[in-house]
């Protein structure tokens, strides 16, 4: 049971639920891929004060599989909120290493497209999505220059195999990754947001495969934004790279991904549509030995129409080509909404 204080106070814990979840539909020009209706991800966020300055929030996800739904802990964060400049947090979180992986959450309607630019795709290898650690984070005394920053330590990706999944169940080494970002949201210019972050962490390789031998790989990723978030336009552009070195032999690899997204919002009796466009490319050298990530360059136009302030129809053509002679074309829908 609850706390209980005075009439007019509030009651701790006191728990909110919210929900998002997500119907699609997709046709592409592969053969043998599915196709056809699918439910997509079927989200709730659960959150609750338990006094003034502590607080905790949970999330939960549940997909649909070819054969059964799979079901994640995607967040699981206690905070503790000493003032605006500082604010403490432990457990799983999104890890600031770009900017859409802490705007835009798990629920499609969050964000204005259907899908997410492939650098930061869940279940991508590209970046690390979730990181398992504590976080501090909070404004810096910066008058109308608005500066915020985020700093984190915690497990790190898991063995180039397993790199999509993060280190929930602990590190794989003894090497704990590190998170760094700072940003800026000047007061003059509102919707307009410029930043950049840092990660660094140590990448070792499977057991049992001929890449032991040569040694972890010392992995840093630097990315950039500049994120314009009016809907009169909408526009996200951002830029990483991912440095890998093979500490035994010092030989090095760079891979780049950059996405840039424009969407406007019509205005008067059409305001409930929003059309887009995203181009994004992603090049990873041939003989890079940890990410495994084809190179990609791609198109995603569509249009967002919002049915209410809580359910949106998106829909959407990308095209993408991921060698010379493999070019994927395909239509989606989605009906996306929150409750």
């Amino acid at each position: 049971m609850g706390g209980t204080t005075p009439e007019g106070h509030e009651t701790y814990p006191n728990l909110h639920l919210r929900g998002f979840a997500d119907v699609d539909f997709s046709a592409t020009n592969i053969k043998g891929q599915p196709s056809g209706f699918n439910l997509g991800q079927f989200v709730l966020h659960m959150s609750s004060p338990l006094s003034k300055k502590v607080s905790v929030f949970g999330e939960l996800s549940f997909t649909a599989r070819s054969n059964q739904y799979s079901v994640e802990v995607e967040r699981s964060i206690v905070r503790y909120d000493a003032n605006d400049y500082f604010k403490l947090s432990f457990g799983k979180y999104h890890t600031p290493v770009n900017y859409w992986n802490t705007a835009f959450h798990h629920g499609a309607w969050l964000q204005t497209t259907i899908s997410r630019p492939e650098m930061i795709q869940f279940g991508g290898r590209f970046l690390p999505v979730h990181f398992v650690g504590l976080e501090a984070e909070g404004a810096i005394p910066s008058g109308s220059l608005g500066l915020n920053y985020n700093l984190g330590i915690g497990n790190g990706r898991q063995t180039p195999s397993l790199l999509a999944r993060d280190g929930d169940a602990g590190d794989v080494n003894g090497n704990r990754a590190v998170v760094a970002e700072l940003f800026a949201r000047p007061t003059q210019l509102f919707g307009l947001q410029v930043g950049a972050s840092f990660y660094k962490d140590e990448v070792t390789p499977d057991a049992g495969t001929a890449a032991v031998a040569l040694g972890p790989y010392r992995e840093w990723i630097a990315s950039g934004h500049i994120v314009w978030s009016r809907e009169t336009p909408e526009f996200i552009t951002e830029f990483v790279n991912v440095h890998h070195t093979n500490i035994a032999s010092g030989r090095d690899w760079n891979s780049q991904g950059v996405y840039t997204q424009l969407a406007y919002r019509l205005p008067g009796v059409a305001r409930a549509w929003k059309p887009y466009y995203r181009y994004e490319y992603i090049h990873v050298p041939a003989t890079e030995p940890v990410l495994l990530v084809p190179n990609l360059s791609g198109h995603t136009a569509g249009v967002r129409y919002d049915i209410t302030d809580y359910a949106a129809f998106k829909v959407e053509y990308r095209s993408s080509r991921r060698s010379p002679t493999l070019r994927t074309d395909g239509l989606f829908l989605q009906t996306a909404f929150t409750f």
